[in-house]
Order: structure tokens, then C-alpha cells, then sequence
């Protein structure tokens, strides 16, 4: 059979995201498979109940991500943020971390393959959590969106990816990285101080914990969780 180039299928350009749980093997490793499994299911369920709003679709789920794509980069950004901080919140919820990039791919069987998600892929892994990250050419698609301000993380390298990429976060005029909730350093939930089951103090600094237990794992090892 030969081959016909007119064959090759069409690329689509859009935003493509990648959600996750931050630190969700330490959160299963912490509270066991069911409640990890629980919170993957009202993750995707919250995520699923905001995509029609932004005009989003899920692609895919792979493990405790969503892979997501949104036509237009800065409604992107602004779903992004919503998934980063409000879909999951309040005491006991765990912390989500986005990551985009906009550009062409090529859909096959429902999926997406080509460059620009592998890059979306990795930026989403190098953000922390409650963080939403995007390159910088993504940015640029998009520098004026309503609420919002981008604060630069310079030139990152990202694994499988050549050259260093520049990236940005998107973070809500207005806010800042203190919400008044603190992160269980073992299991990485969202914990409210005054109603913490456990507070340790270690190297001057004082950490706060969901359940005896993370507080019991920090106790005994508190080198490995408090970097």
C-alpha cells in the first residue's frame, strides 16, 4: 500500500492541561488506597462539573490526573486556576497542581499525541501544589486576562525535553500564597491550623498535621518530610 502524504491527519491547535493531586503517593501511603481512591473520584467529578463553563473537554484520565483541552489559552488559564484552587478546598483537602501549554496536536482515537502535549505534560510535573504553571509562550497567546497576573519561574529544565523552557505562574490579582491553611508535610492535605489533630515544632519551624498518624510518621522521621 502506498503512502499518501494528503493522508496525514490535521493538527489542532489548542491549550492542553494536565491536573493532579499533588503529592498523592504520599497522601495513599499515608491514609490508604480507598480514601486515595475517594479523592480521585470527587477530583475528576468536580473538574468534570467546570469543564462546560470554559468551553473544556477531558481527554483522558491517567491515574489521579486529567488530561484536559480548552480552545483558547486564556480561558485556559482561568480554568486553571479554578481546578488549582477551588474545585477541592477547606481542611482535609488535598492540593492540586496544574500545568499547560498551547500549541498543535494530533488527534487519534479520542487522544492527543505530538510536542505540545509532552510539554504541557512536563510543565504540570515541575509545578507545586496549588500552583498553576504555563509556558511562557503560552503567556504571551494570552497576556491580558482579566484578574489575573503572571510571575515568571525562569528558564527550567524539564526531563525529555531539550532545551530549557521559560516558564510562568498564573496567580489571581489580589492573592497570596497564604489562605490560612497549611500543608500536612507527610500526606500533603490542606490542614486548618486551630483544628489540626497535631502540631510539631522542628528546627523552628511548626508544622501542622490531619491525624495523629502523619504527625506520628513526622515524629519519627521528621528529616525526610520537612524539606
Amino acid at each position: 500500500m502506498s503512502f499518501n502524504p494528503t493522508d496525514e491527519p490535521d493538527a489542532i491547535t489548542a491549550t492542553f492541561m494536565f491536573a493532579d493531586i499533588a503529592g498523592f503517593t504520599a497522601l495513599t501511603e499515608a491514609h490508604g488506597d480507598q480514601e486515595a481512591v475517594k479523592l480521585v473520584g470527587e477530583f475528576c467529578e468536580a473538574v468534570a462539573a467546570e469543564l462546560p463553563a470554559f468551553g473544556g473537554t477531558q481527554v483522558k484520565t491517567i491515574g489521579d490526573a486529567l488530561m484536559l483541552r480548552i480552545p483558547d489559552p486564556g480561558t485556559a488559564v482561568l480554568l486553571g486556576l479554578r481546578i488549582a484552587h477551588d474545585v477541592l478546598q477547606g481542611h482535609g483537602a488535598p492540593a492540586v497542581r496544574v500545568g499547560m501549554h498551547h500549541g498543535p496536536a494530533i488527534e487519534r482515537a479520542g487522544d492527543y499525541i505530538g510536542s505540545t502535549v509532552n510539554l504541557a505534560a512536563r510543565v504540570s510535573a515541575a509545578a507545586t501544589g496549588g500552583e498553576v504553571l504555563l509556558t511562557a509562550r503560552t503567556a504571551a497567546t494570552a497576556p491580558q486576562v482579566e484578574g489575573v497576573l503572571y510571575q515568571s519561574r525562569g528558564r527550567q529544565t524539564l526531563r525529555n525535553v531539550r532545551d530549557p523552557v521559560e516558564l510562568v505562574a498564573a496567580v489571581r490579582q489580589g492573592d497570596t500564597s497564604d489562605r490560612g491553611l497549611a500543608i500536612d508535610p507527610v500526606c500533603r492535605m490542606a490542614v486548618d491550623p486551630e483544628h489540626a489533630a497535631g502540631r510539631l515544632t522542628y528546627e523552628d519551624t511548626t508544622y501542622y498535621f490531619c491525624t495523629l498518624d502523619c504527625a506520628g510518621a513526622f515524629a519519627r522521621h521528621p528529616q525526610r518530610f520537612a524539606s
